[in-house]
């Protein structure tokens, strides 16, 4: 008798975490991981901020907020066990105008029903205590957000599925996937091919193309966002001692350039969110004709542009305009300007759109008998990664939480 056999397609840090806990849970299944590109977490979990969120956003009783919370703890004692590098830095939520200061109280309400650690509310004074080159009239401090290196934590979560006897298949792309008659699927990539039992699919990115090759629904369809980031010269670095972020807008369906340490030392501002032109588009120059045809002839990505063509334009602008770029973010610490600052990286954000237009926030999983498909996992898919991996393998073994 043959061991159960689980293909995941992806090995970025969701579909890694996924494969780890298989082992965990089912001793004896053979996991295999098959990857596109030549290495593991090459795309969002390479390009993100490396933030270990605490929960202070997510609307209460999501997904997001009951597995950021567990995620949160799960990824610190990883880090923990494993030497890898965590720094409760803490973040500031600062409000900077009137209408900003009415947002943070509903935002209090929320970080507080989600049980946000050490959370509190301070104002301009803490401020500059815990920020003295900061300025605002009021903020959340998070002393418990932390930040880490997703790219050495996926790397990982790779070296226990190859330990528990499993596989990490790279420059293996998936082009199609046959159900068998007695049982079991067939993955390919070009001539090679794979059996499997069962499939979870965690394309990031390619979610809905992948998704779409084991017939599940066309939509959610993934939009590609470029955000670019700033890193300040070493000479003014010093300036920002942990994470300075804005009060989220409700109208705008993303939450605006914000200051990041990384466990480099390095700080870093950004990102902003432009339209990509390609599902890979990390820079300007990256087009791809068929990612476009795929994006306009989505019904959603033209209701959601007649509601945010001027955010957009103005995203835009500040792309090619480092002035223009730090002009919001010097609200929170004047004295870094668009002189102070050099361009540096840019990740490409998987946003999933519904047909009517809406931005998908939560995280999404569908079943389609032995196939599982992640269609959604955003921010703070990373921080909530091994919590996701215990969600899905819930949802595949019919578990139901009271």
């Amino acid at each position: 008798m043959t061991d159960q056999v689980t293909g995941i397609v992806g090995a970025g840090i969701i579909g890694l975490a996924i494969g780890r806990e298989i082992t965990r849970r089912r001793p004896g299944t053979r996991v295999v991981v098959m990857e596109k590109e030549d290495r593991v977490a090459v795309h969002q979990t390479a390009h993100n901020s490396g933030v270990v969120h605490a929960g202070i956003y997510y609307t209460p009783g999501s997904l997001k907020a009951e597995l950021c919370t567990r995620g949160r703890g799960m990824i610190r004692d990883y880090c923990a066990e494993k030497g890898l590098p965590y720094d409760e830095c803490g973040k500031l939520v600062v409000a900077v105008t009137g209408e900003d200061v009415t947002r943070l109280d509903d935002l209090e309400r929320r970080a507080g029903v989600n049980a946000v650690p050490g959370m509190r509310r301070i104002g301009p004074a803490e401020i500059r205590e815990i920020e003295p080159h900061g300025t605002g009239l009021a903020a959340l401090y998070s002393p418990h957000t932390a930040i880490t290196d997703y790219g050495l934590i996926a790397r990982a979560f790779a070296d226990e599925i190859v330990a528990a006897g499993g596989e990490v298949r790279t420059s293996f792309p998936v082009t199609g996937v046959t159900k068998l008659a007695g049982g079991g699927l067939e993955v390919a990539s070009g001539e090679r091919t794979e059996r499997v039992d069962e499939l979870i699919v965690c394309a990031g990115i390619h979610a809905d193309t992948v998704s779409g090759l084991v017939g599940d629904e066309p939509g959610p369809r993934i939009v590609p966002f470029r955000g670019e980031y700033m890193t300040i010269v070493p000479a003014k670095a010093h300036m920002v001692r942990g994470l300075i972020y804005p009060v989220p807008d409700p109208r705008y369906p993303f939450l605006g350039v914000h200051f990041t340490k990384r466990v480099s030392g390095d700080v870093e501002v950004g990102p902003n969110a432009v339209l990509a032109l390609a599902r890979e588009g990390y820079r300007r120059s990256d087009v791809s004709l068929r990612d476009l045809r795929g994006i306009a002839g989505w019904p959603g990505m033209w209701r959601m542009a007649a509601r945010h063509w001027r955010t957009g334009a103005r995203e835009m602008y500040g792309s090619f305009s480092k002035r223009a770029y730090m002009k919001a973010a010097r609200r929170y610490v004047p004295e870094i300007g668009a002189g102070d600052v050099v361009r540096a990286g840019a990740g490409v954000r998987a946003q999933a759109l519904d047909r009517d237009g809406s931005l998908v926030d939560d995280f999404r999983v569908n079943r389609l008998g032995p196939v599982t498909t992640v269609r959604n996992a955003p921010s703070p898919a990373a921080t909530s990664s091994m919590a996701i991996a215990e969600h899905v393998l819930d949802v595949i073994e019919g578990v139901k939480k009271s």
